[in-house]
């Protein structure tokens, strides 16, 4: 039995155990701990996993941030509330029942789904030895989550349509980027050693995982709501930021292709357009438009437990700029022209990222 299905097995145990123990009636009758976990039937992670744990499902509890369902109103209103409440969010992530139609999903349903396809592709992956369907499912998995939670909650009002259209133009675009990128170059150097090592790898599908479903975070809860407040002017903020976002990361990453492609450019570093601005511009504006995801989502939300989704740009930030993206680049730049005064130059009169003009000139004559 390998890791995968070792770890599968104990979760399917440990799902089944609490979801009897919940199951269940207390003295005060049926609590919609009760109600969640009766016919609860567990299965493997990477099937489809639907909530109707109040704290996770489409029912959903105050007490968490979520939307007042069937279950919190059985609990009752008088004492006790708060624990039934969190009880039965417990048991919404351990029933995780199957019936016909996806019409609960929770948000650790989502999860689930993503894990799924990135744990899949791993699976599928590490026999091949290859990375270069990698970023295919990274984006595919954007989209995976941002049209279903859109048809399970319903696919009613500009919001939800809007910040599922910023999410799922965005995937496409930049999916469509980097596969077509590493079919040209035949790899990804990030890959070149981890692909031998399973283990490992499957660290980088995880992680995947874990920025998709993070990032997500603010369209998910809106899409799981049954109805949201319409488009207001406060919202052409979040538009503007997302809308320069996407602008300047398609067209950064337009530049240094074009850049590329030409053969007298062949080992060289790029300082045309946008990249003699910023360093890093197609980062810049990715951490951009997800400021604007979630500042579009912000005025629909129904609780002030949803504005812990900010996590997704703070994410976004945090993870390009200390752990994946601008380190490894800075690094690979200084490995491959670190001794070049040209390119000491370009980094001292050079924003890292932030694309403002040179207010002051560095050439030497």
């Amino acid at each position: 039995m390998n890791a995968f299905e070792l770890v599968s097995r104990r979760f399917r145990l440990a799902a089944l155990n609490l979801s009897r123990r919940f199951a269940k009636q207390g003295p005060e009758g049926p609590t919609g701990v009760n109600l969640i976990a009766r016919g609860a039937k567990v299965t493997l992670l990477g099937r489809r996993l639907l909530q109707r744990g109040p704290l996770l499902g489409a029912g959903g509890v105050a007490a968490f941030g979520m939307l007042p369902g069937p279950a919190s109103a059985a609990a009752g209103s008088g004492s006790g509330l708060g624990s039934s409440a969190a009880l039965a969010g417990l048991a919404g992530f351990a029933s995780l029942s199957l019936p016909g139609s996806f019409a609960e999903m929770g948000l650790l349903g989502w999860l689930g789904v993503d894990l799924a396809i990135n744990w899949g592709g791993w699976a599928v992956a590490a026999a091949l030895k290859t990375e270069k369907f990698y970023d295919m499912l990274g984006t595919g998995s954007f989209l995976a989550l941002t049209a279903g939670s859109l048809a399970v909650g319903g696919a009613s009002g500009a919001r939800k349509l809007l910040v599922s259209g910023m999410v799922g133009v965005w995937a496409l675009r930049l999916g469509a980027y980097l596969v077509d990128r590493v079919h040209r170059t035949g790899k990804d150097a990030r890959f070149d050693e981890i692909k031998h090592k399973p283990g490992t790898f499957l660290v980088a599908w995880t992680a995947q995982a874990v920025w998709v479903f993070l990032t997500s975070l603010p369209v998910l809860i809106i899409n799981g709501m049954p109805s949201t407040r319409p488009l207001g002017p406060i919202d052409a903020i979040g538009i503007t930021v997302w809308a320069v976002g996407f602008l300047t990361e398609v067209v950064a990453d337009r530049q240094k292709a074009v850049f590329k492609a030409k053969p007298e450019n062949k080992g060289r570093f790029i300082d045309e357009g946008l990249w003699s601005l910023s360093r890093h511009p197609n980062y810049f504006g990715e951490m951009m438009l997800w400021w604007g995801v979630f500042l579009t989502c912000a005025p629909g939300f129904s609780s002030p437990w949803h504005l812990a989704s900010v996590v997704s740009p703070v994410f976004t930030f945090l993870l390009i700029r200390f752990v994946s993206g601008v380190p490894l680049l800075e690094k690979m730049g200084e490995q491959r022209w670190g001794q070049e005064p040209a390119f000491q130059e370009y980094k001292a009169r050079t924003n890292m990222l932030l694309p403002l003009p040179r207010f002051k000139d560095t050439h030497t004559s």
